[in-house]
């Protein structure tokens, strides 16, 4: 079952103006990340100074303008790192073995709950809907740790078409739409994208992986079932230690793939699992079916963003796994608060 957990509080201290980024990084989809997981289990518990610093976040706007907004984090509960077995070590790929992923071709599968939820990044990255009008996806696909990318100045979220306009009539002009079950998309302006600062460098050292998360409000809101944020429980909590996502993998061009595999090992902040996955698919919510309390009715959330392929340091040793990031309370009270601008609608996850 999900567990209820109480959430930390982000209260937004100041918001200052800053100047307009320059957006000429260039999009990375594959992040070399040095701390792998022995590395975090060595990282200090972050102090209160520490996460304030770390939440905080920047805004950018439609027309260019940037804001740094510092919080506070009330009632934190700053947990000792988590205590993971070690797993035995697996081959160098991302396609691990057998390729176990799932292209969906079936429109009816591809536009329904929870396969509609998948949106593409005009960056090169995927998302999730998490609201009526906004996209989690992660903070790389729109910022290299220095720079916002290239592509994000006038950054567009592609949502797939359930049915062409017109009646089936071919409106002059307009492109015949593929009928080999590729998705078509409807794309739609990014009104804001808000990214924490524990992604930059020079707040975290190194690039830290833990915070590679941003969410973008859409312009217009969808009028789509979108799926609802969830506290990532630890592996022993799930069902066959399972996770599934869905995205927009490159080697796949305009295939909506799917697929689902166990964890092999975490961090407080990180999985590392060896679902297969390609660059993307990156941005992709990942997600887990568990019971509602008290209730016979099985609920899907959202429990983490793939991050990505990663060479990780194990041992002095370079391992590959794919990686995603947890949905921490912290966490969930950051993202709940930038969709709902308040943190009354966050005190439960």
């Amino acid at each position: 079952t999900w567990h209820l957990k109480k959430i930390p509080q982000i209260v937004r201290e100041r918001t200052f103006s800053l100047d307009s980024p320059k957006f000429e990084a260039k999009a990375k989809l594959e992040l070399n990340s040095v701390c792998g997981i022995e590395c975090q289990r060595k990282l200090p518990v972050p102090s209160l100074s520490d996460l304030k610093n770390l939440l905080s976040y920047e805004t950018v706007f439609e027309n260019g303008t940037r804001t740094l907004t510092e919080v506070n984090v009330l009632g934190a509960v700053l947990d000792p790192a988590a205590n993971t077995t070690q797993r035995p070590l697996r081959k160098k790929r991302q396609i691990y073995g057998t390729d176990s992923r799932f292209s969906i071709y079936d429109k009816r599968f591809m536009t329904n709950f929870p396969f509609n939820t998948a949106v593409k990044i005009s960056t090169g990255c995927s998302g999730i809907l998490v609201s009526p009008k906004h996209v989690l996806t992660a903070a790389h696909c729109l910022h290299n740790g220095k720079d916002y990318v290239k592509g994000s100045k006038r950054l567009r979220v592609g949502l797939m078409k359930t049915k062409s306009r017109g009646n089936g009539r071919k409106r002059k002009g307009a492109k015949r739409r593929t009928s080999d079950g590729t998705p078509s998309f409807q794309w739609t302006r990014v009104k804001s994208t808000h990214i924490p600062k524990g992604w930059f460098k020079g707040v975290s050292g190194d690039i830290a992986l833990d915070y590679d998360y941003a969410v973008l409000e859409l312009k217009r809101p969808h009028k789509r079932k979108y799926m609802e944020l969830g506290i990532s429980p630890t592996i022993k909590m799930m069902p066959g230690s399972m996770i599934h996502f869905s995205g927009f993998d490159n080697d796949r061009s305009g295939q909506l793939v799917y697929r689902f595999c166990s964890i092999s090992d975490e961090s407080n902040d990180l999985f590392y699992q060896y679902c297969d996955a390609e660059p993307g698919s990156t941005g992709s919510g990942i997600y887990l079916r568990l019971k509602e309390p008290n209730k016979k009715k099985w609920k899907r959330k959202i429990i983490a963003v793939y991050s990505g392929h990663q060479w990780v340091d194990i041992n002095g040793e370079q391992q590959d796994y794919n990686v995603a990031v947890r949905i921490t309370p912290l966490k969930y009270a950051q993202i709940c608060f930038w969709i709902h601008g308040n943190d009354e609608n966050c005190t439960q996850g």
